[in-house]
């Protein structure tokens, strides 16, 4: 455990370095925050949206409860609509911090000294997967908390609060977030290992995106509903998933093929 923890130190000591990797953990949780955020000050004083609410697609009504009025129905499915940007953040800040921690480190020529330390290459990868994996998961909830004491102090009716802040984006934020934190950071291993160049790492580590922006244009499309169901559905995917690719990261790190490569 003594041996993880000095990669994790190690880890945050030189990735945060990078102006890049600042910009990804400090700026932007804020920016996607911000998002959803405007929509309630903007919708908040549009006066009444009851209109507006009848001209919704029919997968509207799952975020009307019988006591909520239209309008409130509303402003609750346009911000549902843009809380998918919370899972944005455990996949691109790990895949920014994890595709620089291998291959950064052949730049700056402390990857071979590494390697030659008694550390078994399971401690290596678990290391440097925390050291990605949790400041993306500090930064997530954070931003929900954020966005939930803003929807408290914008929102003055309790009822829509409490639709906004849905169980299922309860267990999105709490489950699902680590789970594609730990999905990225796999996957940014594998690409970090096999190329010579961060640049690179990094613009292939970022397809993990993809299906997320499926996801969000699929619903904003009327093509599903991201329910409780879906995202139950998605973590026990998302679980299985992410034991494979520990497996195979640690199958793909060839210590003494890395150093063979890039010499």
């Amino acid at each position: 455990m003594d041996k993880i923890k000095t990669i994790i130190r190690k880890e945050w000591a030189e990735v945060f370095k990078n102006r890049m990797v600042l910009f990804t953990v400090a700026f932007l949780p804020l920016i996607l925050t911000a998002i959803p955020i405007g929509i309630l000050i903007t919708m908040g004083g549009t006066g009444d949206l009851n209109g507006a609410a009848s001209a919704m697609p029919e997968q509207f009504n799952s975020f009307c409860p019988a006591n909520l009025s239209g309008g409130d129905c509303f402003q609750a499915y346009m911000v549902s609509q843009f809380m998918i940007m919370f899972m944005i953040l455990p996949l691109a800040i790990p895949a920014t911090i994890a595709s620089y921690s291998i291959v950064g480190e052949k730049t700056t020529r402390s990857l071979e000294p590494l390697l030659a330390t008694p550390i078994t290459t399971a401690e290596l990868l678990v290391g440097k997967s925390l050291a990605a994996a949790i400041p993306a998961i500090i930064a997530t909830y954070a931003a929900f908390a954020i966005f939930a004491i803003s929807a408290f102090i914008i929102v003055p009716n309790k009822l829509l609060l409490s639709a906004l802040l849905d169980a299922r984006w309860l267990l999105a934020v709490i489950v699902v977030g680590p789970l594609m934190a730990l999905l990225a950071v796999n996957i940014s291993i594998m690409v970090s290992s096999r190329v010579n160049d961060p640049r690179v790492a990094e613009q292939i580590s970022m397809v993990v995106l993809l299906p997320v922006l499926a996801v969000f244009f699929g619903q904003l499309a009327g093509l599903f509903v991201i329910n409780r169901q879906f995202i139950i559905i998605s973590a026990v995917v998302l679980a299985i998933i992410d034991i494979v690719l520990v497996y195979l990261a640690v199958r793909m790190f060839q210590r003494e093929a890395i150093l063979t490569r890039w010499k």
